[in-house]
Formats: structure tokens, C-alpha cells, sequence
């Protein structure tokens, strides 16, 4: 009860502690830089807010929270030879409220390892199979060295199969943390430099 009371004075939030309100977050908007994206070839889709909602227990007690967060989508038209042309390419920037109640770490993704994230992939591709590590590197996002994790694997994509490789990293900035997201054709690997630029030219926050 200490714990709920000390929330109290920080957030005034004199109704979570009733349990009668529900104590809300929300990200700042991350984007990729604009003039990056349209020279790599990707235009966006926007920005959209998705909302999680979770149980807390403190003390016995169950409370509400609500973190309001944002992704921004980026897509490029790809010519697959047989296949033809389609939206294949893909980036994605998340971003999620780093939730601290009483002090302690509420947000799952500041848990979550590459692994984890790789689940997050844009639901487009109908989910991933034979997913594996292929290789990792630093690289520079939102002036912080970010480990940077690709992984090969097979998506559906309008009822065929395509082998990917996903590029997948995160950091914490200001109150947030912020997790980028690309996928492309395993035969278009030159991509990677793309996917790589997208990555370093993340901005958080943004005007979405």
C-alpha cells in the first residue's frame, strides 16, 4: 500500500489508488526520416495509436493501466520477377511507453530480447516460419548504439511463400522505448543497406 500511496503523490492520481480510474500513458510518436525513406524507396502508410491494456497487482489489490503507443508503417513496391510487383518491402518504428508504477518496470518490451520482437512483425505476411538468427551488429539509432539482429525465415504473402530476411532492434529514449522493424525478399539482399539507413535515421519524437 506504501507503493500505491507514493504513486499517488507523484501522478495525483487519486483515482487509481480507489481503483476507480485507470492510470493511462502514451508514447511520442517515432518515425524514419522522411527524405531517407523516399530515396530508399519506401513510402508510409502513417502513424496509428493501438492501446494495451494490463492488470496490476499491488499488495493484494488489482489496479488498471493503459499505454497508449504508436507505430508507423513504411512500405516498398518490389519486383519479383515471377511473382510481379508488390508491396513486399517493409519498416516498421514502435513506439512504447517505458511504464515505471511505484518504481518498478511495467512495460514488456523493456524485457523483450530480439527474439521476442521478431514476433511483432507486421501481421501482413500472415506470421513467420523457420526463423533463424543469421547475424547481429551495432548500429546507430537515436544516438545510442543499438544491437541490430537479422534473422532469415519464410512469410506467406497472398497465399505464396517468400523466404525473408527480418532486421529487428530497440532502445529506450527519453520515456519511451523505441523498436524498428524491416523485412524484405531474401533475393533482394541489397536491401539490407536500405533497412540499415532506416535504422540511423529514426526519430523519436516526431511529428507523425
Amino acid at each position: 500500500m506504501l507503493a500505491l500511496a507514493a504513486l499517488v503523490l507523484t501522478s495525483g492520481c487519486i483515482g487509481f489508488l480507489t481503483g476507480e480510474e485507470t492510470l493511462t500513458f502514451e508514447s511520442e510518436p517515432a518515425t524514419a526520416d522522411a527524405t531517407v525513406a523516399g530515396n530508399a524507396g519506401y513510402e508510409t502508410n502513417g502513424t496509428e495509436t493501438f492501446a494495451v491494456n494490463r492488470t496490476l497487482s499491488f499488495g493484494g489489490q488489482e489496479r488498471q493501466i493503459a499505454a497508449s503507443n504508436h507505430i508507423t508503417t513504411y512500405e516498398k513496391t518490389l519486383d519479383l520477377g515471377f511473382f510481379g510487383e508488390a508491396k513486399l518491402g517493409s519498416f516498421s518504428v514502435i513506439s512504447t511507453p517505458a511504464v515505471e508504477v511505484a518504481g518498478q518496470p511495467r512495460s514488456p518490451i523493456g524485457d523483450y530480447s530480439n527474439d521476442d520482437l521478431i514476433r511483432l512483425v507486421d501481421n501482413r505476411y500472415q506470421g513467420l516460419s523457420d526463423v533463424d538468427q543469421v547475424s547481429s551488429r551495432n548500429v546507430q539509432m537515436l544516438g545510442q548504439t543499438a544491437n541490430v539482429t537479422k534473422y532469415s525465415a519464410t512469410a506467406r504473402f497472398g497465399g505464396d511463400e517468400v523466404d525473408v530476411y527480418v532486421h529487428v532492434t530497440k532502445v529506450q529514449h527519453n520515456e519511451d522505448f523505441v523498436v524498428a522493424i524491416g523485412l524484405y525478399p531474401q533475393q533482394l539482399d541489397g536491401e539490407e543497406g536500405n533497412v540499415l539507413e532506416l535504422i540511423r535515421s529514426v526519430e523519436h519524437p516526431s511529428e507523425a
